[in-house]
């Protein structure tokens, strides 16, 4: 046990020192796992939850495809024209990113919004620095609220087995879904308050034309598939990777055809973010590798010596520590790590694991939000900027990521505490 916790804890070092790194790192440490037979070679392939690496291939070239269909921009330039100023503005292409990003990748959704946002900002003569922070961190916090909204929650749905239906109504009680949308809504108020004093007029127009209605179609179809899906309990082990990967070859093999071209191909299967998918793969294997070593027991030791067995202080613990945490470090390898250990906790505690599970998405993914480096869709958000040419500040961010941040997380908390305890 001892190797195999000091290769992760020298791991997690490489990925914090060296970001740009780290699916390579993951990998490395993989194969040390592996030759130092921490973890048997005959249990590397099952170590590796194929039905998410397919999840994640298959949702990013859908929407590659939906953005490129230019349907995000139309939908944001029609909801901007029912508006009265730039504060509500601000507040609905917010809310926008949001529920978008609820079904797509949230840097996606930066990407997609962002600009609308920069453009408003311009022909109305205003700052767009707090226009397009609002807008990265409101697609940051609703990724939790569905199965393919966010890596972290493809990650609970997979290790948790939970179905798409799942995260929105479960055991008889709302799903994770719900909570986060309290946060969604709550974190709306703090908005019209940010943005008090920008009463100027929203003139928009609606200059964007969708030629191809079939992206479109494709994001609806591979939501109610995978809603059809939920309703199996026995269905098989990679359904739903299957679905997002059958959808997004349909597309492809569709658009290629419609113009008669194989580049439309090459640009979706570039689209696909092979890093996070090999870092997942290395991460898969060595998470498999320390639990068979008995670390991952360990670590539970560790949070339950801390929290005692009082279920409602190791929520709290976790779902605190996981907002601090996540805040510096990047969610996807936290969250992976830690599912395996808040299973240990709860078995330990002889509880469901689920309001655990729930606090943990809860701070690992809100948390981000609490300093500019916390989340990708921040870090989008920000290049953006400075691509644009506006130099945006700590304070900047802070005047926003602070109070959206401790509202969302608090209403949050407050809710999957009431529900799920």
């Amino acid at each position: 046990m001892i190797l195999a916790l000091a290769l992760f804890i020298i791991m997690y070092i490489f990925l914090l020192v060296l970001p740009e790194k780290r699916p390579y790192t993951a990998l490395i440490f993989a194969v040390l796992f592996i030759i130092f037979r921490i973890l048997p070679l005959d249990q590397v392939i099952g170590a590796v939850n194929w039905n998410i690496i397919m999840m994640l291939a298959g949702t990013m070239m859908v929407v590659e495809l939906f953005i490129e269909s230019h349907m995000p921009s139309l939908m944001a330039e029609g909801l901007l024209k029912i508006v009265p100023n730039i504060q509500w503005a601000v507040v609905i292409l917010s809310v926008f990113a949001g529920v978008i990003s609820a079904f797509v990748d949230n840097v996606a959704t930066v990407l997609m919004v962002a600009p609308i946002g920069l453009a408003v900002s311009k022909k109305l003569n205003t700052n767009p620095i707090p226009v397009i922070i609002s807008i990265a961190v409101s697609s940051n916090l609703q990724g939790a609220a569905t199965l393919v909204g966010d890596t972290t929650s493809i990650l609970l749905g997979g290790y948790a087995n939970m179905s798409f239906n799942d995260f929105f109504w479960f055991m008889g009680r709302p799903g994770i879904a719900f909570s986060v949308e309290l946060g969604a809504i709550m974190t709306i108020p703090v908005m019209l308050f940010l943005f008090r004093k920008s009463k100027d007029p929203v003139h928009a127009e609606i200059t964007t034309e969708v030629t191809d209605y079939l992206p479109s179609f494709l994001m609806v179809g591979v939501i109610a598939a995978l809603i059809f899906a939920s309703q199996f309990e026995t269905k098989p082990e990679l359904t739903n990777g299957y679905i997002c990967l059958g959808f997004a070859i349909f597309g492809i093999i569709y658009e290629s055809i419609r113009r008669k071209s194989t580049d439309v191909a090459k640009r979706v299967i570039k689209s696909i973010d092979f890093q996070t998918l090999l870092l997942l793969i290395g991460l898969f294997i060595v998470i498999q590798g320390i639990t068979e070593a008995g670390v991952i027991d360990a670590i539970a030791g560790i949070f339950i010596a801390v929290g005692g067995n009082s279920l409602f202080v190791m929520y709290t613990l976790l779902v605190f520590v996981s907002v601090l945490i996540s805040a510096f470090v990047d969610n996807i390898p936290y969250v992976a790590t830690m599912l395996p250990v808040v299973q240990g906790i709860a078995l330990s505690m002889g509880v469901e694991p689920y309001v655990l599970y729930y606090g943990l998405l809860i701070g690992a993914t809100l948390g981000g939000n609490l300093t500019p480096v916390g989340a990708s869709a921040n870090i989008a958000g920000i290049g953006i900027l400075n691509k644009a040419g506006y130099k945006v500040s700590s304070k900047d961010f802070f005047r926003i990521g602070i109070p959206f941040t401790l509202v969302a997380v608090l209403s949050g908390y407050i809710a999957i505490w009431l529900i799920w305890s």
